[in-house]
């Protein structure tokens, strides 16, 4: 195989945020202490853990001869480009975040950042939902990013409160039944 079918082109590295969720032009990076926290925890196991095993693969195929049909050393590469962008994306996403600590809304009737809200659309069906950053909302685990349309739609409303919620059905009345916040 010639190398002209091997070599990986420049524009993959400079692409960091393909397929990541945008942040808001001119917002903040909001992210909870346990999210930032886990954040810091994959940059540092990436740079002193991965990255370094990948990089003696890599050494180790590159000692082996003809480049170009070496398994682990064109994979080892990949995966060390791979955890390059990563290494960049986590550094530029935990250097613009703006940690918020919930727990200091502890008792709160409010919906802000951080709150386990629980809600009931029109057809009386309920869902709880908690506020989350951008890079630490887990949709299966019924956590939402603060940007999504429902999080906006409960942001400052209290217990009680009707909001609409634009969905592309229409726009939807949800009434606010529970706020909740973790204990300090």
């Amino acid at each position: 195989m010639s190398k002209a079918f091997t070599k990986e082109t420049e524009s993959d590295d400079e692409n960091d945020d393909v397929g990541l969720p945008p942040l808001p032009a001119g917002g903040k990076n909001y992210i909870t202490p346990a999210g930032y926290r886990r954040l810091r925890e994959e940059l540092m196991s990436l740079i002193d853990v991965e990255r370094p095993k990948v990089v003696e693969v890599v050494s180790w195929a590159a000692k082996n001869g003809d480049r170009s049909e070496n398994g682990d050393y064109l994979y080892g590469k990949k995966r060390l480009r791979e955890i390059d962008r990563r290494i960049r994306f986590l550094t530029k996403r935990l250097d613009i975040a703006e940690v918020a600590d919930p727990s200091l809304h502890h008792g709160n009737d409010q919906v802000f950042f951080g709150a386990t809200v629980t809600y009931a659309n029109a057809r009386g069906e309920e869902r709880t939902i908690t506020i989350k950053g951008i890079d630490e909302a887990d949709n299966l685990a019924g956590e939402v990013s603060w940007i999504s349309p429902i999080a906006r739609a409960l942001l400052k409303a209290r217990e009680g409160d009707e909001v609409q919620l634009m969905t592309p059905g229409g726009v939807e009345k949800i009434e606010v039944l529970e706020v909740r916040y973790p204990p300090p």
